[in-house]
C-alpha cells in the first residue's frame, strides 16, 4: 500500500465491505424467502439438502461450515415446519440423518426462480457475480487455512 493511505481507514478494510456486502445481500433475500415460510440460514440448510439428501448432521454442517450449536436450532425449526425429518441412523446409532419430507422436496420448486430473482435485483452481469463468488470462495479458503 502506498505509505500516504491510512491502514485503518474504514473503506480500506475487506472485513467491512465483507459485512456490508453480506447484511446487504441477505437483506435482499429476506422479502424473496419469506412466502417459503424460510430465513436464509435455513434456506442454505435446504439448498445442501436439494443437492444430497440424506446428509448426516455432521456432514451438513460441514457443507455449511456451521458448528453444530448453531446448526441444531436450525434443523430443530425446519423439522417443526414439516420440511426434514431428523432421525438416526440405522446402519451407526451415533449418526444423525437429516432427509427432506415430501414438503421439503417440493419446495425446490417454488425456490428455483430464487437465483435469477437475485441476480437481477443485484442488477450486476452474470459474469461479474460468478467472479465474485470465485473470490470469496478463495477467501473463505484463505480465512480457513489461517484458522487451522
Amino acid at each position: 500500500m502506498p505509505q500516504d493511505v491510512d491502514v485503518l481507514a474504514l473503506e480500506n478494510q475487506v472485513c467491512f465491505a465483507l459485512a456490508v456486502a453480506s447484511r446487504s445481500v441477505i437483506g435482499l433475500y429476506r422479502p424473496v424467502l419469506e412466502p417459503l415460510g424460510l430465513t436464509h440460514p435455513q434456506y442454505l440448510v435446504m439448498l445442501a439438502l436439494w443437492q444430497q439428501d440424506p446428509r448426516s448432521v455432521k456432514e451438513l454442517g460441514a457443507a455449511l461450515q456451521l458448528e453444530p450449536a448453531t446448526l441444531s436450532p436450525l434443523l430443530k425449526r425446519l423439522e417443526a415446519s414439516g420440511l426434514i425429518d431428523r432421525r438416526r441412523s440405522a446402519a451407526d446409532e451415533r449418526r444423525l440423518d437429516v432427509t427432506l419430507t415430501e414438503a421439503g422436496r417440493a419446495l425446490r420448486a417454488q425456490a428455483e426462480s430464487i437465483p435469477q430473482t437475485m441476480i437481477e435485483q443485484l442488477g450486476m452481469p452474470i459474469a461479474e457475480l460468478q467472479s465474485m463468488q470465485a473470490s470469496l470462495t478463495a477467501i473463505i479458503a484463505a480465512a480457513t487455512r489461517s484458522s487451522d
